[in-house]
C-alpha cells in the first residue's frame, strides 16, 4: 500500500530536500507541498493524504493550530517536524492530535520509518524527545508526590490560608476574610511556610501553583 504524504514547510529548499528523500520509496508517494500552515490545511482537505510532515514555525497559520485543524477534518495523520526540541513544542504538538514527532536532523531512515508507523495508526517521538518527555513526567509525579506528603502536614485552617496567601493577600485581608485576628493569620502562615520548607511568601505561591492548590486566572 502506497502511502501519501503531503510536505508542509515554509522554506522551500527543506520541502525540496524532504521531496527529493522520498521520492526513491516505492510505497511513498509526496501528492503536494505547503508553504504556510493555511495552505496546508486546505491542500489536505483536497489531496487526502495519509501523513502530514508539518513543520512547527510557519506563516499565516503555525503548524501546531493547522495539525489541530488537519486532525480534526481530515483523516490524515501528522509528523511535526521541527528544528526546536522544546518541551512545550511537544506537549502542543501532542496536544493537538500529532502522531509523532521528529527532529528535522533525523537520520533519513527514521524520517521514512516515522511516516510507516504513523501511517500504520502508531505513534512515534523521536528517542530524544521520548526520554526527556519521560523524564518531565517522572518529575512532575514527584513533585506532586512531594507536595501531597508536604501538604498532609497543614491543619485545615493552615490548608484554608494557604490558596489565600497565594493569591497575594495581606495578612489584614486573609484575616478578615477568615474572620480571624490578624496576629492568628500571621501564626498560621509562619506554620504554613515552616511545614513546606519554603523560605517565603513567594515561595509558598510558587508551591501553590505547582500543587494546583490555585490557578492563573482564578
Amino acid at each position: 500500500m502506497t502511502v501519501r504524504v503531503v510536505v508542509a514547510d515554509d522554506q522551500q529548499l527543506i520541502r525540496a530536500g524532504f521531496v527529493r528523500l522520498l521520492e526513491p520509496e516505492p510505497d511513498v508517494e509526496v501528492v503536494g507541498e505547503a508553504a504556510d500552515g493555511r495552505a496546508a490545511v486546505e491542500l489536505c482537505r483536497t489531496a487526502r493524504p495519509d501523513v502530514v510532515l508539518m513543520d512547527i514555525r510557519m506563516p499565516v497559520l503555525d503548524g501546531i493550530a493547522a495539525t489541530r485543524e488537519v486532525t480534526a477534518s481530515t483523516g490524515a495523520r501528522v509528523v511535526v517536524l521541527t528544528t526546536y526540541d522544546r518541551d512545550e513544542y511537544v506537549f502542543s504538538a501532542l496536544e493537538a492530535g500529532a502522531s509523532g514527532f521528529l527532529l528535522k536532523d533525523a537520520p533519513p531512515e527514521e524520517l521514512v520509518r516515522a511516516i510507516h508507523v504513523v501511517a500504520a495508526g502508531e505513534s512515534l517521538l523521536a528517542p530524544a524527545v521520548t526520554t526527556r518527555l519521560v523524564g518531565e513526567l517522572v518529575a512532575a509525579r514527584a513533585r506532586h508526590r512531594d507536595a501531597e506528603r508536604q501538604l498532609a502536614r497543614l491543619t485545615p485552617r493552615e490548608r484554608e490560608v494557604l490558596p489565600l496567601l497565594a493569591r497575594g493577600l495581606s495578612n489584614a485581608e486573609i484575616a478578615a476574610r477568615l474572620h480571624l485576628g490578624e496576629t492568628t493569620v500571621k501564626t498560621h502562615v509562619a506554620a504554613v511556610l515552616d511545614k513546606l520548607g519554603v523560605r517565603d511568601r513567594v515561595q509558598a505561591v510558587v508551591f501553590a501553583y505547582e500543587a494546583g492548590i490555585v490557578t492563573p486566572g482564578r
